[in-house]
């Protein structure tokens, strides 16, 4: 009987369509200040008042076109990935999300009260470091082990934007679509708002201060989701032997009116089309599983978009989802997660 349990994490999704579950996802959703790093109460009115109103309405029609006859997309390839974890692990392993179900207190509490389990990985399904991702699934999982005085111990496995296992199953996962004939590979991450990367400099004066800045070495790559962003990028076409002029780096996403990384993927897009590129890869790193921003955001609006600006095809490269080589990789971190990389001890 193994000691250790393991609590991967995902993002989240409303439990249907329908646009009263809809608002009370988006609710749980923005009113986390790592989301929306604003006060309380500017944060209560920002989300009442300006987008509680509306944007229900238009993300449930949203989800409506991407939901299956077994639920959210996320929420099923994230239970098949814990599924085959399972099946080939004899680890005990829970699936959570950050917002809404299956819930985080309920896994992490059934994990912490097994018999025997004195040592819990909190496994965040998430390559790059984020306020908005990995810190607030850290924050959530310390703050219910302090509310349940639980004994065990947490320990949250790092990043994993560059490892070499993890760039070798992306680009296994992505290699029968980069065989065909295309004229520009985006990657296309979720992108996050530009004061999220300064307050995440722990050096306070090296992120955006220079063009260059994600190339220089500085400790603030640490935590640095630009930076990281971008060297998966940069180490998927080395080991894909893609040429510099056939990729582009773009973010997706955006939301409000605050200064977001750029450059927005669909006025890249909507570029190419105009450059008179024809047949378009979007490949979505940032995302784990398959979900509204790759199903929705890309595949249907965005791949509208480009048609009207000319193009003929946008191909969206599915994630990782339940690819074999990347359950073989997890399994490999699972089985000695000591060994892991970047690992984050808490």
């Amino acid at each position: 009987m193994t000691d250790r349990g393991v609590l991967l994490v995902n993002l989240g999704s409303p439990d249907s369509p329908s646009e009263a579950d809809v608002r009370q996802y988006l609710n749980e959703f923005l009113m986390d200040g790592n989301v929306i790093d604003l006060p309380w109460l500017i944060r209560r009115m920002i989300v009442s008042l300006f987008v509680l109103p509306k944007r229900p309405a238009q993300s449930a029609k949203a989800y409506k076109s991407i939901w299956t006859d077994k639920g959210s997309p996320l929420i099923c390839h994230s239970k098949a990935l814990a599924a085959e974890l399972s099946a080939q692990l004899e680890t005990p392993i829970e699936l959570a999300m950050r917002y809404g179900k299956p819930d985080m207190e309920q896994a992490l509490l059934r994990l912490a009260n097994q018999p025997g389990i004195k040592d819990i990985l909190l496994f965040p399904l998430y390559p790059h470091y984020a306020m908005s991702t990995v810190k607030t699934v850290k924050e959530k999982a310390q703050a219910i082990m302090r509310q349940h005085n639980l004994s065990v111990t947490l320990r949250v496995h790092g990043e994993f934007y560059d490892h070499q296992g993890y760039i070798a199953a992306l680009v296994n996962s992505a290699q029968p679509w980069l065989e065909k004939d295309y004229d520009q590979l985006v990657f296309s991450f979720h992108g996050v708002p530009v004061r999220h990367i300064h307050k995440d400099d722990s050096t306070g004066g090296h992120c955006l201060k220079s063009p260059d800045c994600c190339n220089t070495p500085s400790p603030a790559h640490r935590a640095c989701y630009r930076h990281q962003v971008y060297r998966t990028a940069q180490c998927f076409v080395e080991q894909a032997g893609i040429a510099e002029h056939k990729y582009t780096v773009a973010f997706q996403s955006r939301l409000g009116r605050a200064k977001w990384l750029e450059p927005n993927t669909v006025d890249i897009l909507v570029q190419l089309a105009r450059q008179g590129a024809k047949k378009v890869l979007v490949i979505c790193p940032s995302f784990i599983s398959d979900c509204l921003e790759t199903l929705e955001e890309i595949d249907i609006a965005a791949k509208e978009t480009f048609k009207q600006a000319g193009g003929e095809s946008l191909t969206l490269i599915p994630c990782l989802n339940e690819h074999p080589s990347w359950v073989k990789l997890l399994c490999d971190w699972l089985k000695a997660p000591a060994e892991a990389p970047n690992p984050d001890i808490s």
